[in-house]
């Protein structure tokens, strides 16, 4: 198995389309953190006004841990958009390069090589992620420093800075696996048929209708609402809050976790039945 992840991978990173999101990633928050830069008075005065009349504050309200979650913020709701462009492709890609004959000849039963893609695609959202907290955390804190963060949610939260990291890697860690979700959603469409463009739109516009029918104010959909995955990808936020509630947390990695089990079992059924000579 160690083996099939590993050359998954590295069919993975032998496409151009796997650096996308990477570029992408890296120019939008490098554009942001230099527009901060060089505006980073009138964002102060603008975040503060508010608090600034009623408040005597103090403290280094611009830095690190400010950017790196008005990133996240900002970013979250686009980056499904980049992990589908690998995942729509990963089974689709192999019938419309016509090598599932090849691949299935050697002895590799169907059930491992969509376990391995399953895995590989995985540690790519992993991998991903993490470019995205090096980039947007990490590079945010060298270049801006540390400091005190305010979240303005149902009250005002002031954290200090020594209270924010370990909520930043949590928060990180929650989006990794909302993102695995809409991974395995991708793989699911790709399985299906045999050109990635497909699971790239599906993927994208199941999300989109979820959404929207979420926002929709109808007792029934709303009493469904909990049971649709993208209701949880933004429980990541849960982490400022204050206190945090666990519990709620817990229940969305579990309907995360449930989305994603269950996504590997209808693609692993389809791909064992799926007709390869046809």
């Amino acid at each position: 198995m160690t083996t099939l992840i590993y050359v998954e991978l590295e069919k993975i990173f032998r496409k151009w389309r796997t650096y996308i999101g990477f570029i992408a990633m890296f120019g939008m928050t490098l554009l942001v953190q230099i527009a901060l830069y060089f505006t980073q008075e009138s964002f102060i005065q603008g975040t503060t006004r508010q608090l600034s009349d009623q408040f005597v504050l103090q403290g280094n309200f611009f830095n690190g841990y400010v950017i790196g979650y008005l990133i996240l913020n900002a970013m979250f709701i686009h980056i499904p958009f980049l992990i589908v462009l690998v995942g729509g492709d990963l089974l689709a890609g192999e019938a419309t390069a016509g090598t599932y004959r090849m691949l299935l000849t050697r002895p590799i039963s169907r059930f491992s090589l969509v376990t391995s893609k399953f895995l590989a695609g995985f540690i790519y959202t992993f991998l991903f992620m993490l470019f995205l907290i090096i980039i947007s955390l990490g590079a945010s804190v060298l270049i801006f420093g540390p400091g005190e963060l305010i979240v303005l949610k149902s009250k005002i939260i002031i954290y200090a800075a020594d209270d924010i990291l370990w909520r930043m890697l949590l928060a990180y860690s929650y989006a990794a696996l909302s993102m695995m979700t809409v991974m395995a959603l991708s793989i699911f469409f790709s399985s299906m048929v045999s050109n990635a463009i497909g699971p790239i739109v599906s993927t994208m516009a199941v999300i989109i209708v979820f959404l929207i029918l979420s926002a929709i104010p109808i007792e029934f959909l709303q009493e469904m609402r909990p049971y649709f995955f993208t209701s949880h990808l933004g429980q990541w936020n849960g982490f400022f809050d204050d206190p945090i509630d666990y519990k709620d947390i817990m229940n969305s990695v579990m309907i995360l976790v449930g989305h994603i089990i269950v996504l590997y079992v209808f693609t692993t059924y389809l791909f064992i039945k799926k007709d390869i000579l046809s």
